[in-house]
C-alpha cells in the first residue's frame, strides 16, 4: 500500500471534516503571507480536494 492510499484510508468517513481543515489552512497561509500566494493556495485546496471526491468514488 502506498503512502497515498494511506492517507485516502484515513480520510474515509471523515471527509467533510478534512475539507474544512483544508479551508482553514487555506486561509491561515493566506492571511500570514498577506495574500501573496493567494492562487496557488487556491490551486492546492482544490487539487487536495479533488483527491477526496475521487476517494470517495
Amino acid at each position: 500500500m502506498g503512502t497515498f492510499d494511506d492517507i485516502k484510508a484515513a480520510v474515509a468517513g471523515h471527509e467533510d471534516q478534512v475539507e474544512q481543515v483544508i479551508d482553514k489552512v487555506g486561509d491561515l497561509v493566506d492571511e500570514k503571507t498577506e495574500g501573496k500566494f493567494a492562487a496557488q493556495v487556491d490551486q492546492a485546496q482544490n487539487f487536495l480536494k479533488d483527491q477526496i471526491d475521487d476517494a470517495k468514488a
